[in-house]
């Protein structure tokens, strides 16, 4: 993939990958056991141009390719699962700001979410909704000048610092999917409430978190999608999403690969290291074949999106097979290093749980399937059960 970067995304890539040396590796699994991620690591990030790659330079951003920024996550997510993707959902909140917002949202809220000043974040799932983000029922009311916002989001990444908050609303139950509306709720506004720190098997620096709105006043001036178009961008965002998860994973499996090949190399038993044996190579061979379809199958994904198509189904592909893959491939390389794996300073324990994490995100497996099954049915005039 890096073949086809310009050298500016090389070197984006490049400025990555040395922050995730610098920055994350150090610091990850003590972010993990403080369940929180240092509000200051989103200004460093800034700093190193990660927070504006992918928006229009005319906002002050980088307008790197899709096929860039999933390497830069990927190189992000080998050191950080729960830096990576935290990042990823401030700057796609920053980025629909910068695409579709007013200039007056642009010109207030962006500069200081560039600057890792302001955190974003993506408010879409409810309590009681999962897959099906047509059944929405936190409630947009119209009043005078705005909107009174009452209801319940869950798993909001990075909810718990968040300052800019993109959340889908329901503005009429009755006309269902059309009635889906895009609001920012800043996170000073009153009537928002913070539920406490999800306790999880892993991802804590997430910050993830329910966030709850009781009367929450939010002006005209905060609308960023018009009624009737929330839920079709909405579906685009999860799209792109799928495909940044999939680089995730790819990024996580890489690191796993890497730490069980150096131990393999050095770790002796019975006189030679233990990467000697044929049946260690094979089960880290299935790895790496697996590490190269889901990196390939990403590259499509990115490249499809990168040609101005939805790339619904490449995107789908790619989440569904690289989620599956890391999920695998990390037990194998933890397998691979007995005990060893099992200690904080190996990450494998991070990222397999991580791994796990990536199947349910932005649509389980299932989902995944459905999307797939839709595109196979569909040029023999059948529907997806």
């Amino acid at each position: 993939m890096d073949n086809e970067l310009r050298q500016s995304e090389k070197d984006a890539v490049a400025r990555a990958a040395a922050f995730a040396d610098d920055r994350l590796r150090p610091h990850a699994a003590a972010w993990e056991r403080a369940r929180a991620l240092p509000p200051e690591v989103f200004e460093s990030a800034a700093d190193a141009g990660l927070t504006a790659a992918i928006l229009p330079v005319e906002v002050g951003g980088d307008a790197v390719s899709m096929q860039c920024a999933a390497r830069m996550a990927e190189v992000l997510a080998a050191a950080d699962f729960a830096f990576a993707f935290a990042l990823k959902v401030h700057a796609n909140a920053a980025n629909a700001i910068a695409r579709r917002g007013t200039d007056e949202q642009r010109h207030r809220l962006l500069p200081e979410m560039i600057d890792g000043r302001r955190i974003g974040a993506f408010c879409l799932t409810e309590p009681g909704v999962g897959s099906d983000a047509t059944a929405i029922t936190c409630r947009a009311a119209p009043e005078t000048g705005g909107w009174t916002v009452s209801g319940d989001k869950a798993w909001v990444t990075n909810g718990v610092i968040a300052d800019v908050m993109s959340v889908y609303v329901q503005t009429d139950p009755e006309a269902g999917w059309r009635g889906i509306a895009n609001l920012l709720i800043e996170g000073d506004f009153t009537g928002l409430s913070r539920g406490e720190p999800y306790s999880m098997i892993g991802g804590h620096a997430a910050g993830l978190c329910d966030v709850h709105f009781d009367g929450c006043r939010v002006p005209e001036t905060n609308l960023l999608i018009p009624v009737g178009e929330g839920f079709k961008a909405a579906m685009a965002g999860i799209n792109m999403a799928r495909m940044f998860v999939a680089a995730i994973c790819c990024g996580m499996l890489s690191d796993s690969l890497e730490r069980a090949l150096t131990y393999g190399a050095e770790r002796m038993a019975f006189g030679r290291p233990i990467l000697a044996n044929q049946g260690l190579q094979w089960e880290l061979a299935d790895v790496a074949t697996d590490l190269e379809a889901s990196r390939r199958l990403t590259e499509h994904a990115a490249r499809t999106l990168d040609a101005g198509e939805p790339g619904i189904t490449e995107c789908a592909h790619a989440k569904k097979f690289a989620t599956g893959a890391a999920l695998r491939g990390i037990a194998a390389c933890m397998q691979a290093m007995g005990a060893a794996g099992l200690r904080d300073g190996e990450a494998l324990g991070r990222h397999l749980a991580a791994a796990k994490m990536c199947e349910f995100l932005d649509g389980t497996t299932q989902i995944q399937n459905v999307v797939i099954s839709r595109a196979l049915l569909r040029p023999h005039g059948l529907d997806a059960s």
